[in-house]
This record gives structure tokens, C-alpha cells and sequence, in this order.
């Protein structure tokens, strides 16, 4: 069976994750003390115990949600010689989990990829000031929907999609004023809910160029490989190994939308039939099965899923 490995993105995080895998392997202790070690912080101990509110970070979210990725990959190596270049056919990641998909598939080294990842949300989360920005989900609406009412909303504010997620689940981003009006005309234009999301900061918009320009010169002195098996990147839906250009999109990622519909379908045209979501939480499992019934999923979290896999495989 042809399958891809997907990884979550912010949202994906809670307390208590990845402990298990640490208490059961070695090599997901491992991948804890190279973040660890990487960021003078004791970021498992953050991940293990909380509290949430710190957790929920962006800065501290972002590499911990990395980390337990990375560790249910090493795991599946170090216990039955799993590998991804080998048994998958791409990666993808929701937003930082392109990151994640990218230490996954070699193409960063872990210490590299904690780093960057510090330095995304710090960048992120100093980029607008708190209660100028906003995001919205818009449910029961479909893309071409969406960003006309982001459109109409934006006036002379920013207002645009930044993921779009699934057949009739859309998030738009930008000024919190732009935002709230396009709430509206949202629930004009039919939506089933559109509702604002309890997040620190307007990600995936123009407003973040801030953040964009500290990745750029992040990522520019970052070593990347090609990896393998081959990317499909959240800006263009489509597969990407050149190491240039992944920096590239990469930066465009930070103010641009997230195409994880697109991305998923690529992927199912191209013959996966399984998508496997490794790290924290269930989100991308979901998403896949509304965004088509026919492609199977998983996700691999714990111990238990990590031995279920390795049975089915």
C-alpha cells in the first residue's frame, strides 16, 4: 500500500505528549535531549508536565510539537528498520509541520530544525502586536466562498484565506477588525459557523512579513538536503526536493495560505492510499477522511499505535 506521513501543526499540542513514547523507547529520549540540548531549554519537561499555558507558547509550541514527530519517526527506524525513504512515497506537514516533515525525510538535522522552529514562533508572535491581528474559522463555506467574503472584509486591511483545510473548512487571517467583519458576511454568504480562533497572532497573512524576513536570514544559514522521500510543500501543493527552493518556499510559507486540501489530493492522485499522521493529536486523520472518504488514515502518537503500525505493515 502506497502511503504518506503527514505532521501536525500548532493547535496539535497538549500536555502530556510524547511522554509515553519517552518512557518506552530510547530513541524518543533521544530526540527529547537533542531538543533539549539544542535550546538551553528543558522543553520535554514543558511537554511532559506543563503548565498549558506555556506549552501553548508559540515559541515553545512550535519545536515541542516537532519533537514528538521526529520521535515516533526514529522509532519506527530504531524498531523495525522503518524508514521513510524507503516505505513512503512523500512527506507533508500542516504549516510548522513542514518543518517537521523536513528533519523527518533528513533534510534538516533535529538540532537545526529546534532552532528554527524557536525562531519561527518568536518571529511569528512578535510580528503584530497582541489584539491587532485575528483569525477565523468559516465552516460550511467552500475556497472560491471564502475569499470573496475575505475580500469584501479586507477594505483597507489585510483579510485573506490562510488555510484552507478541507471541503467547506476554511481559516482566513489578518486584521482583527477585517477579520470579525468578514465573520459576518461569512454567515450572510450561508456559512454553517463562522467563528473567531483563540490564537496569538494572524498567521499565514501579509502581516507577517516580519517573520518572513527573520526565516529568510535563519534559513539562509541553515543547511538543508534534499529530502527524501520528496516534500509536497503547503504554498504550492506539489512535490519539491530542490534544497533551494524548499528555503525559498519556506519563507513564502510564513505569509502565505496553507493548501492542505490541494496538497492531500496531489498526493491521492498520485497513487497514496494511506496517509499516516506521526506526533500529537488526530487533526490531520480527520481532515483527510472529509477530504476524501476513500484515502485511509491513521495517526501514530503512543506506543501503542507505533506497535499497531509496525503489526500492519
Amino acid at each position: 500500500m502506497s502511503m504518506a506521513f503527514v505532521f501536525p501543526g500548532q493547535g496539535s499540542q497538549e500536555v502530556g505528549m510524547g511522554k509515553a513514547l519517552a518512557e518506552a523507547y530510547s530513541a524518543a529520549r533521544e530526540v527529547f535531549e537533542e531538543v533539549d540540548d539544542a535550546l538551553h531549554q528543558n522543553l520535554s519537561k514543558l511537554m511532559f508536565e506543563g503548565p498549558d499555558d506555556e506549552l501553548r507558547l508559540t515559541e515553545n509550541a512550535q519545536p515541542a510539537l516537532m519533537s514528538v514527530s521526529l520521535a515516533v519517526i526514529r522509532v519506527l527506524a530504531a524498531e523495525d528498520r522503518f524508514l521513510l525513504a524507503d516505505r513512503a512515497a512523500f512527506v507533508a506537514g500542516h504549516s510548522l509541520g513542514e518543518y517537521s516533515a523536513l528533519a523527518a525525510a533528513g533534510a534538516f538535522a533535529p538540532a537545526d530544525t529546534a532552532r528554527l522552529l524557536k525562531t519561527r514562533g518568536q518571529a511569528m508572535q512578535r510580528a503584530v502586536p497582541v489584539g491587532e491581528g485575528a483569525m477565523a474559522a468559516l465552516l460550511g463555506l467552500e475556497l472560491d466562498d471564502a475569499r470573496e467574503v475575505a475580500a469584501m472584509a479586507a477594505e483597507s486591511e489585510v483579510c485573506a484565506v490562510a488555510n484552507d483545510n478541507s471541503p467547506g473548512q476554511v481559516v482566513i487571517s489578518g486584521h482583527a477588525v477585517a477579520v470579525e467583519r468578514a465573520v459576518d458576511l461569512a454567515r450572510d454568504k450561508g456559512a454553517k459557523r463562522a467563528v473567531m480562533l483563540p490564537v496569538s497572532a494572524p498567521f499565514h497573512c501579509a502581516l507577517m512579513a516580519p517573520a518572513a524576513e527573520a526565516m529568510a536570514e535563519a534559513l539562509d544559514s541553515t543547511p538543508i538536503d534534499a529530502p527524501a522521500p520528496t516534500l509536497v510543500a503547503n504554498v504550492t501543493a506539489e512535490s519539491v526536493a530542490d534544497p533551494d527552493t524548499i528555503r525559498r518556499l519556506l519563507v513564502e510559507q510564513v505569509t502565505g495560505a496553507v493548501r492542505w486540501r490541494e496538497s492531500v489530493l496531489y498526493m491521492k492522485d498520485r497513487g497514496v492510499q494511506m496517509l499516516v499522521e506521526a506526533g500529537s493529536g488526530k487533526v490531520l486523520s480527520g481532515l483527510a477522511r472529509r477530504i476524501d472518504r476513500e484515502l485511509g488514515s491513521r495517526a501514530i502518537n503512543g506506543p501503542d499505535d507505533v506497535e499497531d503500525f509496525l503489526k500492519s505493515v
